[in-house]
């Protein structure tokens, strides 16, 4: 899958090196062999909520873009706006039902994924005040479903990978982080191996926690 068009200057993408959502990003521009400036954003010293941060996105999350003169918050809006402008269309489907399935997806990645081991992991690394046994919960529920889905498609939407992969791949691999283990799935951690397997595939940073201590 390659791009079908190449920004005139590297697109800025703002990050920390421990978020899953500016990994999602850093994923997909590679994926697609787009030239990045990666800016780490300093969370742990509060950069995020300097004045100069907040006029690119008033919530304080990261990641940010800047192409050109687009500057982009949100990392599931990043990948839309990537896929639709740079993108191979197969990553992002034009007609109606394969469009559908990737939102599907994306929700899924803002919602069970983020509130299930995204927040598990959380818990290890900045002990963020949510309750373990719910949120363990949540991600062995939600894994469950994948893995009836994974039994009946290679990807997530269909045969071929889309951003719905990229959206809920990083936070998925890192679910031992979180104490989730991802043992119980095969089908999960198969297709884990597929979007690894992708021609610029790059990892997110491991942090020695969880089951992965």
């Amino acid at each position: 899958m390659t791009a079908t068009a190449r920004p005139a200057q590297p697109i800025k993408l703002h990050g920390f090196s421990l978020s899953g959502h500016a990994h999602r990003v850093q994923l997909f521009a590679s994926l697609l062999g787009l030239p990045v400036e990666y800016l780490a954003v300093d969370m742990r010293a509060g950069a995020h909520k300097q004045p100069d941060y907040l006029a690119m996105n008033r919530f304080g999350q990261v990641p940010v873009i800047q192409d050109g003169d687009v500057t982009l918050a949100d990392s599931n809006a990043i990948l839309v706006y990537l896929a639709t402008r740079y993108g191979d269309p197969s990553w992002l489907p034009r007609d109606p039902l394969g469009a559908a399935r990737v939102q599907r997806w994306l929700s899924v990645a803002a919602g069970q994924v983020a509130f299930g081991p995204g927040a598990a992991r959380l818990i290890n690394l900045f002990k963020a005040p949510f309750n373990a046994e719910e949120v363990c919960g949540r991600a062995n529920n939600l894994f469950k479903v994948m893995e009836c889905e994974l039994q009946e498609a290679p990807y997530l939407a269909g045969s071929a990978p889309t951003i719905a992969d990229i959206a809920n791949y990083t936070y998925i691999a890192l679910a031992p982080e979180g104490g989730v283990s991802l043992e119980p799935y095969p089908n999960i951690r198969a297709w884990l191996a597929r979007i690894e397997a992708l021609p610029g595939f790059v990892a997110m940073t491991r942090s020695p926690v969880g089951l992965a201590a």
